[in-house]
């Protein structure tokens, strides 16, 4: 009898807590896939770091060995100054002094990954004056892109999602939920194939040195805005027609990304998944949304009511004066 009422009871505090229970399995899973992750990828990437540490020690001996007239710290001083400038997209090989990473194209590709907060990271501000101004055209720009995003992509899931859902529901009479399921799919697929593998083979036959799993890397990474920057488009040793080829990238990016945010938002909008969500979510108290509504209420009655008296007394203002007593009576009618 008491492990019945014991059960009973764990089994009710469990329910009644059960939106805590499942947030608390959700950041522990979040954690699990953060150190899940750092574990492959330290033990895949660290033998090849380890291998081109090696790799850069052999060339540095061999270096100092053909050159004996160079020091080892003289060496270390200029490569650290290559080093330096190559971080700020400067490089001091022959083949690359052609490119100018402040042009007009170039600065349009800049300000388009830092307002989609892409950012990678091969280009970057050199003087203090471009350092201020990056921060306040971000702080503005950034709220302004999410701005125009948010309704574009409102726009869009209108017209792509909502109505075709809608058409198909009452027209053919399916079930609106395994429509939409269908409709996400279908549009998902869709933009991955206009927006990763159609550029990927693109960019595989533009970019000298990338095939097609780099090509496909950089579309992921950017239109997720991960934005790591080992690779960027239009960087390659005379590239023909760069301006027009760095404008391109930039409308793909735009384009892509809010590609990228209707998929998401159709997804979101799927009945499973909301109910998936709102199982980590914070329950209202039935109570309080009671006491709010009632106050709703009672603040709207309130306003309808000064609204009512105050437009009586204007009515009375400008109505003209009538006085209050009655007319005298007929003594025939009064005395009997």
């Amino acid at each position: 009898m008491l492990q019945s009422l014991a059960g009973s009871s764990c089994v009710r505090l469990v329910e009644r807590h059960r939106s805590a229970w499942c947030f608390g399995f959700l950041v522990l899973g979040y954690l699990l896939y953060l150190v899940f992750g750092a574990v492959v990828f330290s033990s895949v990437e660290l033998p090849y770091e380890d291998l081109l540490r090696q790799e850069l020690r052999k060339l540095k001996r061999r270096f100092l060995e053909e050159h004996e007239c160079l020091s080892e710290p003289q060496l270390e001083q200029f490569l650290g100054r290559v080093l330096e400038a190559s971080n700020y997209g400067v490089s001091v090989l022959s083949n690359a002094s052609g490119n100018w990473n402040w042009d007009f194209t170039s600065a349009l590709f800049f300000a388009s990954t830092v307002l989609s907060t892409t950012g990678y990271g091969h280009t970057v501000p050199l003087s203090d004056g471009g350092k201020a101004f990056c921060i306040i055209y971000s702080v503005i720009g950034i709220p302004f892109t999410l701005l125009f995003l948010t309704a574009v992509v409102q726009r869009v899931t209108v017209h792509v999602t909502r109505r075709p859902v809608l058409y198909f529901h009452i027209r053919w009479g399916f079930s609106k939920q395994v429509v939409a399921i269908v409709h996400a799919v279908l549009l998902g697929f869709v933009t991955v194939s206009c927006f990763f593998f159609i550029p990927a083979a693109v960019f595989s036959v533009l970019e000298d040195d990338w095939n097609f799993l780099e090509s496909f890397y950089f579309c992921f990474i950017s239109l997720s805005t991960i934005g790591l920057g080992d690779y960027v488009p239009g960087e390659g040793y005379n590239q023909k027609f760069r301006e027009l080829y760095k404008i391109g990238i930039t409308c793909y990016l735009l384009l892509g990304l809010i590609a990228m945010l209707v998929v998401l938002e159709t997804f979101c909008e799927l009945h499973e998944l909301k109910k998936f969500r709102k199982m980590f979510y914070v329950k209202k108290d039935k109570d309080e949304d009671q006491v709010h509504i009632m106050e709703h209420d009672q603040l709207s009655f309130s306003s309808i009511t000064e609204q009512a008296a105050g437009l009586k007394e204007d009515q009375k203002q400008n109505e003209p004066f009538v006085a209050s007593q009655s007319p005298p009576h007929e003594d025939g009618s009064v005395n009997h």
